[in-house]
């Protein structure tokens, strides 16, 4: 073959790759059953997901409830907070064990009914997977060591410490971190939840239990200084209450044991326990009104969801696209085949 003045000989390519034809019969063929035999091994999965939305956060209007405090000369701003954990961290859940460790223990149940069984056992125990990952895991297995075989031999399904854990209980740990995905939107603040299986049904229920414990750890940490505030407050409330349940009735006992008594001293005495009964109550008051100022911050502090997109079991599996890995392996031999009959003509050679 020749290329000359620049021009490629279009007619020369074409009869050199009709020479070869036999190459392209056999091996085009042989591309296509042996990359469809692979693909065939590799499990399908499917994939759900679900959008949530957090609501946005106003300042609240004491109203009554503050103008009374001020009465009292009671702040009332320095209770609650704001967040100091940005939306954008959310994702990072899924780096925490404890996190993804509790995802492990929620029941699910396949589709067809037939398996229902804990998580961590689907993962462990239930995962279809390709003859060559079940070659290297057989392999794994013989050079793993006898120390790391007998700790798992004691697992009985729960995770006594989630933070100290053996290497296949976080081999699964890894395993459920990878199938399950956060992204938090930075303009909207949307929380999108993706997760994966091997099974729609189980997938569905997966972003289900993902979306609610997320919804959990939300709201118990945005709520956690307001809780606090709350019982803080009732334990001063119910203290001042006693106090100054016990300064009235002592009051009233010495008030009615010396009805008929005009003496100076026993006046002066009655009137410093009624004051001190006064003060009393203007403290109990004081906390009461604390207290209900708290438990308005706590509800104020207390998010609510609105779920912009509920997760639904998939009908069609969304990996692997085993059609379009049949056509790049048939494109990539025929590329090779292409390469290698025209050679000589790429390299400029007769």
């Amino acid at each position: 073959m020749e290329k000359k003045d620049g021009y490629i000989n279009v007619s020369e390519i074409l009869k050199a790759v009709l020479s070869k034809k036999k190459l392209f019969l056999i091996s085009l063929p042989i591309a296509i059953v042996v990359s469809s035999l692979i693909i065939i091994c590799v499990p399908r999965s499917y994939t759900s997901s679900a959008m949530l939305v957090p609501e946005v956060e106003n300042p609240m209007d004491m109203g009554s409830v503050g103008s009374l405090a001020s009465s009292f000369g009671i702040d009332l701003n320095h209770i609650g907070g704001t967040d100091a954990i940005s939306p954008l961290l959310y994702p990072e859940l899924l780096n925490d064990n404890g996190f993804v460790a509790s995802l492990l223990k929620i029941q699910v149940k396949t589709q067809d009914g037939t398996l229902k069984c804990s998580y961590y056992e689907y993962l462990k125990k239930h995962q279809k997977i390709a003859w060559w990952t079940k070659a290297m895991g057989v392999v794994k297995r013989i050079f793993k060591s006898k120390e790391t075989n007998a700790k798992r031999n004691n697992f009985k399904d729960e995770f006594e410490n989630p933070y100290f854990l053996s290497k296949d209980e976080d081999d699964i740990v890894g395993a459920a971190r990878s199938l399950i995905g956060l992204t938090v939107d930075k303009k909207t603040g949307v929380i999108t939840i993706h997760t994966e299986a091997q099974d729609p049904l189980i997938c569905k229920n997966l972003a289900d239990s993902v979306s609610s414990k997320l919804q959990v750890f939300i709201t118990n940490y945005r709520t956690q200084k307001a809780r606090h505030d709350v019982e803080y407050y009732k334990s001063l409330t119910a203290k001042t209450k006693a106090n100054y349940e016990k300064a009235r009735q002592l009051y009233g006992s010495y008030s009615d044991s010396n009805m008929d008594v005009v003496l100076e001293s026993v006046r002066s005495k009655q009137t410093d326990l009624e004051n001190d009964m006064q003060l009393k109550f203007n403290a109990y008051t004081a906390m009461v009104t604390l207290l209900q100022a708290a438990e308005a911050k706590l509800r104020e502090r207390t998010p609510a969801f609105t779920t912009l997109q509920g997760a639904s079991v998939p009908i069609k599996p969304t990996k692997p696209r085993r059609m379009i890995f049949v056509l790049a392996i048939t494109i990539l031999v025929f590329v090779g085949d292409l390469t290698y009959v025209l050679k000589d003509y790429i390299l400029g050679k007769n």
